[in-house]
């Protein structure tokens, strides 16, 4: 159908996505614009009209996609990136009003997510991170048995010492974490390394520090570096390092199923419009490179007689 075209070649031209690019960064300015009172106050008739009209290019952009999808409009949802879009779209129809109009205008704030399907870069990234789910879990699994062991141990070695960062598991673990992110973790190793009475890490007040039991301090500088620093090394660099990986590893399955699915596109649609398919293609090259080989034999057929002319002329 002649409109069934004209929509399918709006759509998948890269003027079309550019400004759809463009209408969604104006959409997430609005949203940024309207929190602003003097804003909203001053400019509210016309932030309303661009809001109306980004809605209005969103579902327009919806109606062209489907109509794309003619006969079977329905395939338009078998696209998770185009159910994604529909359901966003949906959600910013809502009304605004009652109770819920805070929590129904928050959806606005998801117009942006839109540039996710806009972007296909932005879409390989997504779905390289949901593939890497799964084996991340194992990693989150080996991370969080580093953190137990390291806290139980931490309660062990430093909780006399120490009450306040290692008095026990849940404030260990704690401890650790902030060990982790290398925020002043430092200061938490240094309570070890010289004891509580000679380096204070923290700044509570002695109504606060009555809250702890009381700390007997033992300084312990070559069990306190050897804890801390193989922590850190294991926690930050190595499982940084499996993350990394990890992903790294989704990206390239995301790539080489988003090649796939683009190849399988181009023959269903070269196939819609009549052309050959890749089987056809390949038989037609098959029956090529077979008349090429028959003229490469009677070539070297040929070849032979004129050399066995050559030698009798010779002799």
């Amino acid at each position: 159908m002649a409109l069934q075209s004209v929509c399918q070649r709006i759509v998948h031209s890269q003027s079309f996505n550019r400004f759809i690019i463009v209408v969604i960064l104006l959409a997430g300015a609005l949203v940024g614009i309207e929190t602003s009172d003097r804003m909203v106050a001053e400019h509210h008739d016309l932030l309303a009209a661009l809001d109306k009209l980004v809605l209005g290019i969103f579902i327009l952009e919806i109606v062209l996609k489907m109509i794309a999808f003619l006969p079977r409009p329905q395939d338009f949802f078998k696209d998770g990136w185009n159910l994604f879009d529909f359901l966003i779209v949906a959600f910013c129809l809502l009304p605004a009003g009652g109770g819920f109009g805070p929590v129904l205008r928050l959806f606005r704030l998801l117009r942006t997510l839109k540039l996710l399907t806009a972007v296909p870069k932005l879409q390989l990234l997504v779905t390289a991170l949901l593939k890497s789910l799964p084996s991340m879990g194992y990693v989150t699994i080996l991370l969080l048995l580093l953190f137990y062991i390291y806290g139980v141990a931490g309660v062990m070695f430093f909780g006399k010492n120490d009450p306040v960062h290692f008095g026990n598991l849940g404030s260990s673990l704690l401890s650790l974490f902030r060990v982790v992110t290398l925020e002043d973790w430092t200061d938490v190793m240094y309570i070890q390394i010289h004891g509580s009475d000679a380096y204070r890490g923290y700044n509570l007040s002695p109504q606060e520090l009555a809250s702890y039991p009381a700390a007997v301090p033992r300084a312990q500088p070559l069990l306190s570096v050897a804890f801390f620093v193989s922590f850190v090394l294991i926690g930050t660099m190595v499982m940084l390092n499996l993350v990394i990986g990890v992903i790294v590893n989704g990206m390239e399955d995301a790539r080489i199923e988003a090649e796939v699915a683009r190849i399988k596109a181009a023959q269903q649609e070269l196939g819609a419009t009549g052309g050959p398919s890749l089987r056809d293609q390949i038989s037609v090259l098959s029956a090529q490179l077979a008349d090429v080989n028959t003229a490469v034999k009677r070539l070297g057929k040929v070849v032979e007689k004129d050399a066995d002319i050559d030698d009798r002329m010779q002799r």
